[in-house]
């Protein structure tokens, strides 16, 4: 995996505030990514300072759309958008907090025209927060 530093991770995904869920990549394969997300005060997935369910699979969706970005600028192309089409074998062990920072992992397990496959997990400070199956399809060109 190549390691990557200061990336600006809006170069990647199409999100804006108050809707970014990841904070930067920190390592790149061809069929990996981990990226880092520092919870803040005021993100819009705190409820009572616990960060929701939702805000978790946003975290790995949106992960999962900066290893496809992260591939088209490094291969010189446009950054293409993408859908989640279906979440599969979701667990949640538990909910992060206000404060917390989360590593997470995205896998591709299968790529086939516009869509990919993806096994997602979400750690704080090693601890598997949550994981799950998606199924993301690229906008095509």
């Amino acid at each position: 995996m190549e390691h990557i530093s200061d990336f600006d991770i809006q170069q990647l995904i199409p999100q804006r505030e108050p809707m970014v869920m990841i904070s930067g990549l920190l390592e790149a394969s061809d069929r990996s990514v981990t990226t880092c997300f520092h919870i803040k005060e005021g993100n819009i997935f705190l409820n009572e300072d616990v960060f929701q369910e939702n805000g978790l699979i946003e975290n790995i969706a949106q992960s999962a759309a900066a290893m496809n970005g992260y591939h088209a600028l490094i291969a010189g192309e446009a950054v293409k958008k993408g859908y989640i089409g279906g979440i599969k074998n979701l667990e949640v062990h538990a909910l992060p907090e206000k404060g917390d920072q989360l590593t997470t992992l995205i896998t591709e397990t299968h790529n086939v025209m516009d869509a990919s496959i993806i096994l997602g997990e979400v750690r704080r400070d090693g601890q598997l927060l949550a994981k799950c199956e998606m199924k993301i399809f690229i906008q095509a060109s």
